[in-house]
């Protein structure tokens, strides 16, 4: 195998992983938020901005992780 089949190939494991950890990430910050907003809705604007910043972080990292990815296969 060339090395740059081998590069396009941990390039696509790479992003998939990070795809994955980004979802999975999401997910649980997700549930949470569901379950504080459950527990109690007074607090549920709060709660949502605090939600949306993390999942603005997560995938910020996320599209860094990806950028990295492509930028490594095609070198």
């Amino acid at each position: 195998m060339e090395s740059f089949g081998l590069a396009y190939l941990a390039a696509g494991i790479g992003a998939g992983l990070t795809v994955i950890g980004a979802a999975t990430g999401i997910g649980k910050l997700a549930a949470a938020t569901m379950e504080a907003s459950g527990r109690q809705p007074e607090v549920i604007g709060q709660v949502r901005v605090s939600m949306l910043i993390s999942a603005a972080l997560i995938e910020g990292a996320a599209f860094f992780a990806l950028a990295i990815c492509i930028i490594l296969a095609t070198k």
